[in-house]
Parts: C-alpha cells; sequence; structure tokens
C-alpha cells in the first residue's frame, strides 16, 4: 500500500529520490573533509610558479584535458605504464583538479622530468617528429604568443584566496617572472613538474 501511494504520486517521489541521494552524498563527501591525505599536501608539494600556473591556464585553454587525464589509478596496468598512483594530498592547490577519464592520448600526471624540454617543444610544434604514430594535433602558435605579465598577478592574488600559500614575494615578482616568455615555454614549464612531489623510480 506504502509502495503503491509513493509510485503514484510524483510529487512525493521526487522528494524521496532527492532525500535519498543528499543522505547517500553526505555519507560519502562529508567524511572526506576529516581526513588529512584528502586535505593536506603531500610532503614536497609546492605551489605552481608564475609561468607554471600560466601553463597550466594554456593547458585548460587548448583543451589539452580533453584528450589527456591527470589521475594513475592504483591498479597494476596503470601503475607499471604511468608510475606510482596519484594521490589526493598532491592536487591540493589545483584549482580545478584535471583528473579526468578520457584517454586519447596517454595520462600526463607522471610526465615531469621525464622527457627534456627540447622534446616538448618538437612534440608541441609537431608531434609526429617524435612519435610517428600520434594523432595529436600541433600547437606552433604557443611559440609566438607571449604572456600578457599584467594578468599573472591577479591570478595568484586569485589562487592565494582560494588557499594556495602564495607568499607577497611571490605575487609582487609574478610579472616579472613571465615577463617577455612565451605560451610554449609556460606550458613546458607546467608539464615539467607534473607529478614530481612524489618521488618515484622508473
Amino acid at each position: 500500500m506504502g509502495h503503491e501511494k509513493i509510485e503514484t504520486n510524483v510529487g512525493l517521489m521526487a522528494l524521496l529520490i532527492v532525500i535519498a541521494i543528499s543522505f547517500g552524498g553526505l555519507v560519502e563527501i562529508v567524511p572526506l573533509f576529516f581526513l588529512k591525505d584528502t586535505t593536506e599536501p603531500v610532503k614536497g608539494l609546492k605551489p605552481y610558479t608564475a609561468l607554471q600556473l600560466e601553463g597550466r591556464d594554456i593547458y585548460i585553454r587548448e583543451g589539452c584535458y580533453t584528450c589527456h587525464s591527470q589521475m594513475i589509478r592504483p591498479f597494476r596496468a596503470e601503475t607499471e605504464r604511468y608510475g606510482h598512483y596519484s594521490v589526493a594530498g598532491e592536487f591540493v592547490y589545483d584549482h580545478p583538479f584535471q583528473w579526468g577519464s578520457k584517454r586519447t592520448g596517454p595520462d600526463l600526471h607522471r610526465v615531469g622530468g621525464r622527457y627534456s624540454d627540447d622534446w616538448h617543444r618538437l612534440h608541441l610544434m609537431n608531434p609526429r617528429d617524435v612519435v610517428p604514430e600520434s594523432n595529436m594535433p600541433g600547437f606552433p602558435w604557443l611559440a609566438e604568443n607571449i604572456i600578457d605579465d599584467e594578468l599573472t598577478t591577479k591570478k595568484l592574488n586569485a589562487m592565494r584566496i582560494l588557499g594556495v600559500p602564495y607568499t607577497d614575494e611571490d605575487i609582487n615578482n609574478a610579472s616579472t617572472a613571465v615577463k617577455n616568455k612565451t605560451e610554449m615555454d609556460a606550458l613546458i614549464d607546467y608539464l615539467q613538474i607534473l607529478g614530481t612531489s612524489i618521488k618515484t623510480k622508473r
């Protein structure tokens, strides 16, 4: 009788569904705010430099996340290919994080230090010069575009509001740190830092 009443009353059913989903969400999400592993940075994690932060913005702007994830799952096939599985404390300063799930290209979370700057530069100009089977498009304009250093200070300030521990010195020197740098320089600097806060054997 109770089931029939719920199933024939759309408003009541919708209300009970919302209550059930809300309760389930709270049970799953709230405990995470009290776990140090998910709220505190891993040892050695540093905020992005001004140039790396600009590179991250270019990574997002160019849609790199649509083909590359940045989260290695704790499975043997993943860790053997990419390295140590991702840990929540590595992403504390990422707003927003770039985990993703689509992998047209490989996961990039442990790409930092894996290749030289020159390799990245060739790869971004024309991927097939270094990976013949690649279907990734080239990004040659990044080598010509100069970063707008007037916005960099504002970006660091915004990140500080979100809890990233930038110092006054970091913010005051931000514009100088990226002056006359190309977007290619910034993106490569960002890629070279990815996943390096956890030391792994390759």
